[in-house]
């Protein structure tokens, strides 16, 4: 399998998997969520780890103080893909944090507390995935383009 298809395949099931972690029950029953919530890291892993040298080399450029600036918005890009870094880790970590006392029957204040920052981080989350999306829309919009490649 090429690079191009393994970042496509990845690529949607991360979406897929990141959309129905929003679905609620009126139950209350949490094991749907963090199931797709676990899926959804294991994607979100696959995707850093496969975009690492972009994430590397402009890291590296930007600090250097040498990045071409040429390519359109590959600050932004940059910006956007730092701060979804940070609030996907964010959400990870809080919702890993929060689901414990979940199942353990201990449910409290510390749920709740560590629930609702888990709740607006993923909602901060899934806006700069929004951003994120538009900004790649050409190179989306090629995937679907038969015989053409796409651009890396």
């Amino acid at each position: 399998m090429n690079s191009r298809m393994m970042k496509i395949i990845v690529d949607i099931f991360m979406v897929v998997f990141m959309s129905l972690s929003f679905v609620r029950w009126d139950n209350g029953n949490f094991a749907f969520h963090a199931i797709m919530g676990c899926a959804c890291v294991v994607f979100f892993t696959a995707h850093v780890f496969i975009h690492r040298k972009w994430i590397k080399a402009v890291t590296k450029s930007l600090f250097a103080g040498n990045l071409n600036k040429s390519p359109r918005g590959l600050i932004g890009k940059y910006i956007i893909n730092m701060l979804l870094l940070a609030v996907w880790g964010a959400s990870i970590i809080t919702g890993f944090i929060a689901i414990v006392p979940f199942f353990s029957e201990a449910s409290g204040i510390f749920a709740f507390a560590w629930g609702r920052i888990h709740g607006i981080t993923a909602r901060i989350g899934l806006a700069l995935v929004v951003i994120h999306g538009i900004q790649h829309l050409p190179q989306i919009i090629s995937y679907f383009r038969i015989g053409r490649r796409a651009k890396n």
